[in-house]
């Protein structure tokens, strides 16, 4: 298939564009936010300059149109523009690097580490949590609305296959387990997968079945799943749009994505003394995803507290569909599916 014209801009764009991006410092950033989304305090650590001087540079690169900024409370997360024409511009310029450059290669090596240590502290806190992770989620809107709010979308249908991600303590596969033929939960920590596996057993689902992996490069085939569900997840995630990317892959065509998460909120605490790195997610912004990774929003709800009391959240449903059609039934009914 040609590849799309090059979007085309103005010559005082453009030189705005290549002058910002004509300096050693801003290169070096401009090569590590097309691999992360980063705050200000993480690209200090790993270029080791002050923190006015990279926030000099990010604004030149941010008028320039070639990253993009976003504020989250207290917090600003930078990426690599990746739309529109400064985006292939900005993509153009960091394709063209060397990364086998020694400069650079020390920068991948600190984000590296960066990423690290963003891992460990998650890691620390959900094996410090599992044991008590359920009642940990009812501190905001309580489980059972949520998980009534589930059943309706699942209509009691049966599913061949249905992949929960980020399983926890894997209550989403005791609850959607009977539904389906085979149930296979995903998630990183062993402590919790030790939590999700006694409560299978108690449960007496055989018909479920755990994986430890990674959610960017999941441990099951792709095209394999008719229901796919990310509850109360991407919240902790560096990337969520890498993350739904590998969901949607692993669908089914017609297969649905249920995202469970929080709205938009305020509540800094969160992210210090529960590892959350999102404080919640607009509609469109999911829609867009969603929109992103070959799916159509086929539903959104939103589930707000009963009060207003403080710490109680306001939690939304999306389902988004694969806009795919089936076309090989016998074939895809007799794939294994994990």
């Amino acid at each position: 298939m040609p590849q799309a014209a090059p979007t085309q801009v103005s010559p005082l764009a453009l030189i705005t564009a290549l002058e910002a991006a004509g300096e050693i410092t801003r290169i070096r950033l401009l090569a590590l936010l097309c691999e992360a989304e980063l705050t200000v305090s993480e690209l200090v650590t790993i270029l080791g300059q002050s923190q006015p001087r990279i926030s000099r540079h990010l604004k030149l690169l941010a008028e320039a149109g070639l990253v993009e900024r976003h504020r989250e409370g207290a917090w600003a997360f930078f990426r690599l523009h990746d739309r529109g024409p400064m985006g292939e511009v900005a993509q153009a310029v960091v394709s063209r690097l060397d990364r086998s450059d020694a400069v650079l290669a020390n920068d991948h090596a600190r984000l590296s580490d960066v990423r690290r240590a963003r891992a460990e502290q998650a890691a620390r806190y959900f094996a410090e949590q599992a044991a008590d992770w359920d009642r940990v989620r009812s501190l905001h809107v309580p489980e059972e609305r949520v998980e009534a709010a589930l059943r309706e979308i699942v209509e009691k249908k049966t599913f061949q296959a249905v992949l929960d991600l980020g399983t926890g303590t894997g209550r989403m596969l005791e609850l959607l387990a009977p539904f389906a033929q085979r149930a296979v939960g995903v998630d990183q920590s062993p402590a919790m997968l030790n939590v999700a596996r006694a409560r299978l057993e108690h449960a007496g689902l055989r018909n479920a079945q755990l994986r430890q992996g990674d959610i960017y490069a999941l441990p099951v085939e792709h095209d394999a799943y008719d229901l796919v569900v990310i509850h109360q997840v991407l919240h902790y995630l560096d990337d969520p749009a890498r993350a739904l990317r590998e969901a949607a892959r692993t669908l089914r065509p017609g297969g649905r994505l249920v995202i469970i998460d929080f709205a938009p909120h305020e509540l800094e605490f969160l992210r210090e003394k529960h590892a959350h790195r999102r404080l919640g997610f607009a509609h469109q912004e999911v829609a867009d995803l969603l929109q992103e990774c070959g799916l159509d929003v086929e539903s959104q709800r939103d589930l707000a507290p009963f009060t207003k009391n403080d710490g109680q959240l306001t939690v939304s449903l999306w389902v988004g569909r694969d806009r795919r059609v089936v076309t090989d039934i016998i074939t895809r009914g007799n794939r294994e599916v994990a």
